[in-house]
């Protein structure tokens, strides 16, 4: 099969590379741009290991052909670090909160949270349950992981009330 050539932009910076079309999004990212942060688990897509932002939208990326994405907005959990390279409020939180055990799930959780939060910015933990639900982790209880989403939504607002 031919190669084509896709152009996105991943995490900000804007990259282009030759790919199959039949390549999916999770081996462009890893093989070809040496971003490892999203894992591959299951490859069908029902446990949300390989989970990215895309357009504004939570995918996964195991499913997805790198050509759906040629030209798309992608964002990492590379991507959600702090300007100076420092971890990001939902980053720091799971940290805090102990969200993690052996922390493969954690970048696909955390990417989810991301979204979730963009979408929802002061959500229940009924509404957090419910949110990551396409998210498994097969280590914890989820208790910690939806206590460091709701202490990421109060300090994400809080934030934003200091800077208006």
């Amino acid at each position: 099969m031919s190669k084509m050539h896709v152009k996105l932009t991943v995490n900000g910076q804007e990259v282009e590379g030759l790919a199959e079309p039949r390549t999916l999004l999770i081996h462009f990212l890893r093989e070809n741009l040496n971003i490892t942060g999203p894992h591959i688990g299951c490859e069908t897509s029902h446990c949300g290991a390989c989970t990215v932002d895309m357009n504004g939208k939570s995918v996964k990326s195991c499913t997805l052909f790198v050509a759906q994405a040629n030209g798309a907005d992608v964002t990492t959990v590379e991507g959600l670090v702090n300007e100076d390279g420092s971890l990001g409020v939902i980053q720091e939180m799971f940290r805090e909160h102990h969200g993690l055990q052996c922390g493969f799930c954690t970048p696909g959780m955390i990417t989810r949270a991301h979204r979730l939060l963009q979408e929802n910015p002061a959500p229940t933990e009924e509404e957090v349950r419910f949110g990551m639900a396409g998210n498994l982790c097969r280590c914890t209880g989820y208790q910690n992981i939806v206590k460091a989403i709701l202490a990421s939504a109060d300090a994400l607002n809080a934030q934003k009330e200091a800077a208006e």
